[in-house]
């Protein structure tokens, strides 16, 4: 379904979590226009509500690793792909309002994996890289740094314990775009699956959406969403793509009670 660019802005507007929109209206009090860091992926780092608890996306994580200057609008959605999420307008509705200075981290592969899906699949070396072009080029024109990250990892073991890539060539697909294009390059994907195979088939349980009813190996509880939230924050910084002052956090624990789930929007 196509929807149109005021039914998009309007949904991530709604999705932004009430801490950081608060953060940025006390900049905007103060006279200087917050920067913006845009999100756009998939479920992994997508905002969650209270219908999915305690399912949580990265985004929802990262404005704790930020300076409050930095303003969090994180337009990632469950189920989507790099085509699917430009189908659907949800890149205009978010090139329709960046602006010079402010940053596009685009985050997909889990949902242009899928092969049998006409609407969602692309081809790694392919259209899955024309694809990331209309990110990269719609936010350059405008004024603001596109920023690539490979998609996070998910929880897969073989019999030995050894953690196991699951994203076929679309990290490396990724990787070459970057370079290619001149693009800052968050390598998710090797920085999760390092941190996986540290922690062990047992503890990343911790890390996912394991519940009494659930044995989920792609998404997210509190503490993994946190976790990968500050992966991204650091990689921010190794990456040039903020400096050091635009951190804070990177060394601390972070409570799993600032996790917060919204009321679902209806």
């Amino acid at each position: 379904m196509s929807l149109s660019r005021r039914q998009v802005t309007m949904a991530a507007i709604a999705a932004v979590p009430l801490a950081v929109a608060a953060s940025g209206s006390a900049s905007a009090h103060s006279g200087r226009r917050a920067r913006t860091v845009y999100i756009a992926g998939d479920s992994t780092a997508a905002q969650k509500y209270a219908d999915a608890a305690p399912e949580t996306g990265w985004g929802m994580a990262l404005p704790f690793f930020l300076r409050k200057d930095l303003v969090v609008a994180n337009h990632a959605v469950n189920g989507r792909s790099s085509k699917s999420f430009v189908d659907e307008g949800r890149l205009d509705a978010i090139l329709d309002v960046i602006a010079p200075g402010d940053f596009l981290i685009i985050q997909f592969g889990h949902n242009d994996e899928k092969t049998a899906d006409p609407v969602r699949y692309t081809e790694p070396w392919t259209t899955y890289q024309d694809h990331l072009r209309l990110y990269i080029d719609g936010a350059r024109a405008r004024g603001a740094l596109p920023v690539l990250a490979t998609s996070v990892e998910r929880r897969k073991f073989d019999g030995r314990g050894n953690a196991v890539p699951t994203h076929g060539d679309y990290p490396a697909a990724m990787r070459a775009l970057a370079g290619e294009e001149s693009v800052a390059l968050l390598d998710i994907q090797a920085l999760s699956i390092a941190l996986w195979q540290e922690l062990g088939v047992e503890e990343t349980k911790k890390y996912f959406n394991w519940t009494a009813t659930e044995q989920d190996n792609t998404h997210f509880n509190p503490p993994g969403a946190i976790a990968v939230a500050r992966l991204v924050a650091a990689e921010l910084v190794r990456r040039r793509v903020l400096a050091r002052r635009d951190v804070r956090r990177l060394d601390d624990a972070i409570p799993e009670s600032w996790i917060t789930w919204p009321p679902a929007v209806v």
